[in-house]
């Protein structure tokens, strides 16, 4: 975890590599839990017998469920002392190169892009992020996401 303060900390962190954050295993409860909270029951998600004799070989992740785990391991990696608030404001892009396959590890590593002076009291931050699959070569997501903080 890197821990800055205030407005000039995060100025400080262009170019620098946040993580990797610790693993999680995708468990096919999770995977049905965001399910039933998306109403997005697709086969290929949930069928676990179906979806053994489909394209993957088994159940995978939402690729929206894999992006939402980057909020936890984010907050794994980035701590920001010294202001009022922090906020999501946003994605640049986003793209899902590889299914995440019921029982695998994910883990989030970070590189911040830029941090831009967009208020007298609120920078604009934009990063990388890459979901990495344990084991597997390219990556479960590639997100550009932007915050904002505000002193």
């Amino acid at each position: 975890m890197i821990t800055v303060n205030g407005l000039d900390g995060l100025k400080a962190l262009v170019g620098q590599e946040l993580g990797p954050s610790s693993w999680l295993e995708i468990t096919q409860d999770r995977v049905n839990a965001f399910a039933q909270a998306t109403d997005d029951h697709q086969w290929i998600h949930v069928d676990v017998e179906r979806a053994a004799q489909g394209p993957f070989g088994g159940t995978i992740a939402h690729g929206y469920l894999t992006l939402s785990l980057v909020i936890p391991f984010f907050s794994e990696l980035l701590a920001v002392d010294g202001i009022k608030m922090g906020v999501n404001y946003g994605l640049d892009k986003v793209r899902f190169p590889s299914p995440v396959r019921v029982g695998s590890k994910i883990r989030l590593a970070a590189t911040v892009d830029e941090v831009e002076q967009v208020a007298r009291s609120c920078v604009q931050m934009s990063l990388t992020f890459i979901v990495q699959i344990d084991g597997v070569d390219k990556p479960a997501c590639v997100a550009h996401p932007i915050y904002r903080y505000y002193a």
